[in-house]
């Protein structure tokens, strides 16, 4: 199997899995919440030190560990959010009257204590890694930050599909910042713009002369920004993406999809 293949099939099988895993454990019972986040702590931390390890190599492996570390650490922040612990300061429904700009603030404060601590993990992986050669595991990351940013500010304009199934009901309280809508004006910049980006880098990975470590490098974040537009075509398209995670969530509203 080609260098090309295996990333891109490496790719969709830990998106899947880590996806899983996480909404494995939002809906486990409460009383493992403190196990969970403390064992997906230590793996972060790990990830980390993964990272650091790696940033100064170009082989294939490092590739795959830098995009695995980041990966690791972004499963971390998502598991803390999902499960309440980092979200905002306001923990109440969005107030029927609430219009534009009240809006926006109200759903910002809903979510800002989750997006400064994203934008400030960013911000140490670049440290982190700057000016190595080994840019795997930013480029993950900031794949990541940017496509789930562009995802929460579609579904507060408003998509066709707002995915409720994935929201656990100590987090119910959040759908009233969601907007149900047929299109919004940012949701076709989403999916132009990141698939010009998939183009680019999948591009750069059959380029002549591309190392054995640029057509892995390329190709996983190629693939995951690809799966990251998919996830932006299934909100503005009412497909039932949630059978793909059945197995994690414990709940009859999947079944119900």
């Amino acid at each position: 199997m080609s260098d090309l293949a295996l990333a891109a099939l490496f790719v969709l099988a830990v998106w899947w899995a880590s996806t899983g895993l996480v909404l494995k454990l939002v809906w486990l019972e409460r009383r493992t919440f403190r196990y969970s986040v403390v064992a997906l702590g230590v793996l972060a931390l790990a990830a980390l030190g993964g990272l650091l390890w790696s940033r100064g190599l170009e082989t294939t492996t490092s590739a795959y560990v830098a995009f695995g570390c980041a990966l690791a650490v972004w499963a971390f922040h998502e598991l803390t959010f999902l499960l309440g612990i980092v979200t905002g300061p306001r923990k109440l429904p969005c107030p029927p009257d609430a219009r534009g700009w009240r809006r926006f603030v109200l759903a910002t404060e809903v979510v800002i204590h989750h997006e400064v601590a994203l934008a400030g993990t960013l911000a140490a992986i670049v440290a982190l890694t700057w000016d190595q050669p080994n840019q795997v595991g930013t480029g993950t990351f900031l794949v990541l930050w940017v496509m789930r940013l562009s995802a929460k500010l579609n579904v507060f304009l408003g998509v066709r599909n707002l995915t409720e199934q994935f929201v656990p009901d100590h987090l119910r309280y959040m759908l009233g910042y969601f907007r149900r809508a047929r299109m919004n004006a940012l949701m076709p910049v989403s999916i132009v713009a990141g698939s010009v980006v998939v183009l680019r880098l999948a591009a750069g990975s059959v380029a002549e002369g591309a190392t054995p470590f640029a057509v892995v490098g390329r190709t996983l974040l190629a693939t995951l920004l690809g799966l990251a537009v998919l996830e932006h075509l299934f909100l503005a398209i009412p497909l039932p993406d949630a059978l793909l995670w059945r197995w994690a969530i414990r709940t009859k509203r999947v079944e119900a999809q």
